[in-house]
Order: C-alpha cells, then structure tokens, then sequence
C-alpha cells in the first residue's frame, strides 16, 4: 500500500472513537439509574483519536521526512487547515451560546465564558498550561494536544525514521516507556494521564502518538503476515482493550491495545481486505472530527431546550428521546463538515498552493 493512500478501516475507526467520547458526555442526561462501566472510560476516545493520528501522520509524511522532502512550513498549514477552521467556529458558536443562553434564561456552565481563557484557545494552547480554566467548548482542549504533537512532530519522525528497520525495537521500546511514564505522572501529578485536559494535555498525546509511529513501523514491516493473521489480532486486540476498559484495568492495558487494533486492521487492508472498509463507515469517519467537536455545544443546545419544553427534572432525558439527540448528530456532523470543516480546508490549502506559485515564480524570475 503506497505511502498516504486511505486506509478505510482506520478512517471509520475514528467513528467510534467519537462514538465512545459522545455516549461518555451523552449518557448522564439519560434518565437512568446505572453507567455501564465501557461507557465510564469513554474518555479513551481521545486516546484512540491520539494513536490514530500517529500511524495516519507517519503513513503520510514519514518516508519524505527521511527522505529530505518534508517541508515542516507546509505540513504545519497542512494540519492547521485540518484543525483549525472548525475549532474556531465552534469556539465562536460558543461564546455565542453562552451570550444568548444568559439573555433567555437556559442553563449554561458559568466556567462556559471564561474571557481570561480566550487567548490560550486562539492560540490553540489551551491544553498547555495556558488557561486559567477549562472554558468554551471543552473537548478542543484535545485540538491542542495535537497542535503540540504536529509541532513536535520532527522529534517523533527522526525516532520512527532512525528504527523503522528495526520495528520490533522501537515497538517494545515505547511499550516501556509507556508502562513507565503512566504510574510516574499520576505520581507526580496526583491525578491520571488519562485525566489531563487543559492541565498537562499536551503530555496525553505523547505515549499515544509515539505508540502509533510504533505501530506503523511494525506494519511497513509487513508484522501482519496475511489476512487471517491481521483478522485474529484484530480480534483479539478489540475485545481485549473492551474487556480491559470494562473491567477497570490500568487505562494504559486498553491504550496499548488500541495499537495492536490499529495494526491488524492496517494489516487486513494491506492484505486484501475489505473489512470496515464501507462507504457508509469510511464517511461516517471523515465526518468524526466534526462529531467530536459539536457534541458538547448540541449537547447543551438540546438537553436545555428539551428539558425547558417538557420539564424534564435534573435535565434527565427519556430513553426515546435521548436516542433522537444521539441520532441528531450525524446529520448535524454532516452539515459542520461540508459547510464549515471541508470548505475552509480546502480553502486553506488554496492560499496555500497560490502563495508557493507566486514564491515558486519569484525565484525563477
């Protein structure tokens, strides 16, 4: 498989992995007693997101940075093309529905318009220490996490490029510094890894994206050996890291089987597959950056204004209904998608390629 060509089953992986991170904000506006414990780590979303976003950067840029073909100016617009346009309309849809919420009466987190955390979420450095406090639409705060490790990307690349003939190496050499890094900030900070947002969220990306250039190496390998092979590592892969996430092993168990899910279904495509490989899955996929970023300004939206109409008390919704408000966003991804996310991409990468013209003919002038 060449060297950034889509590999589908990881695009509708990504689904998912927003899935889990909805039902986790979703499911306490349930009228329910009980929160399955799967649905209690669904914050291990974002580490499924940060393991992904590992392999696919490596996928596509790693042979040109070892190669002396990688531009670090426009893999960084590149990225901030992919990232950026939405953050902002969200950040903005959200002060604007915390300015019409105050005015009508609905109920908003008072820490929602945090005027002195503005600056760090422009900036997209909300996770780094920045920001007095979490404020506007909290899940960006993973946006920032990422911004950090496209900044840092080369430190990984140079890593992944030096030991990609010896993947096995590299693989059990993150494995530890893994197992290791773990205990040793909760120990430090007080609190889990898997916990950091706007404090210390720029770390929580480091051991997933370095376990993803990992991964990545092993499958330039050829580690999967056939199609059956990749089938039963996927397998197992998946059930362990859903076994270990609901039994309420150390996060760090169902971290590292996210690799070796990310493996065997690269593997499976590699092989022939066409496993999760859907137009269905592959767009429900491309549209998950949007899901993950609107859910929380729906979530808002709908929960109040449905609780305001029927009276709901404690904001808790009927399983019915509940299922329309999770249903919704698809539609709702769809629209932030080719309305905002898509189309400020590509204009983006437009400017992009009309300023290297103009450099391009500067210099042969």
């Amino acid at each position: 498989m060449p060297d950034g060509a889509n590999i589908k089953p990881l695009t509708a992986l990504r689904f998912f992995a927003a899935l889990w991170v909805v039902l986790f904000h979703y499911w306490p506006k349930l009228d329910v007693a009980m929160t399955p414990a799967l649905v209690e780590k669904g914050y291990l979303g974002v580490e499924l997101f940060f393991t992904l976003s590992g392999f696919i950067l490596c996928h596509v840029y790693l042979t040109a940075f070892g190669e002396g073909r990688f531009r670090y100016g426009d893999f960084l617009w590149n990225r901030l093309a992919r990232v950026y346009p939405l953050h902002l309309a969200t950040l903005a849809g959200m002060i604007a529905l915390g300015v019409v919420a105050g005015a009508v009466g609905l109920s908003v987190d008072s820490g929602v318009l945090r005027w002195d955390s503005l600056p760090a979420n422009i900036l997209m450095i909300h996770a780094w220490g920045f920001a007095p406090a979490a404020a506007f639409n909290h899940p960006s705060w993973s946006i920032s996490a990422e911004w950090f490790a496209y900044l840092t990307f080369p430190a990984f690349g140079f890593i992944a490029w030096r030991m990609r003939n010896r993947p096995w190496l590299l693989a059990s050499g993150v494995l530890v510094f893994m197992v290791a890094f773990y205990p040793a900030f909760e120990a430090l900070a007080g609190f889990p890894l898997t916990q950091a947002t706007i404090d210390w969220g720029m770390l929580r990306i480091v051991p997933c994206f370095a376990l993803g250039c990992a991964m990545h190496a092993l499958w330039k390998s050829g580690a999967v050996k056939s199609l059956a092979a990749g089938a039963v590592g996927a397998a197992f892969s998946g059930a362990g890291m859903l076994i270990a996430a609901a039994a309420g092993a150390p996060d760090v168990v169902a971290i590292i089987g996210f690799g070796g899910l990310i493996l065997c279904l690269a593997g499976m495509a590699q092989n022939g597959s066409t496993f999760a490989s859907q137009p269905a899955l592959t767009y429900l996929g491309e549209i998950s950056y949007s899901t993950y970023m609107i859910c929380v300004p729906w979530k808002i939206i709908f929960v109040n204004a449905a609780a305001k109409v029927l009276n709901l008390p404690g904001e808790k919704l009927p399983l019915g209904l509940w299922i329309i408000f999770i249903v919704a966003l698809v539609p709702l991804s769809a629209a932030s998608y080719h309305l905002i996310e898509k189309p400020a991409r590509n204009r983006m990468k437009l400017w992009a390629d009309s300023w290297r013209a103009r450099r391009d003919a500067a210099a042969t002038a």
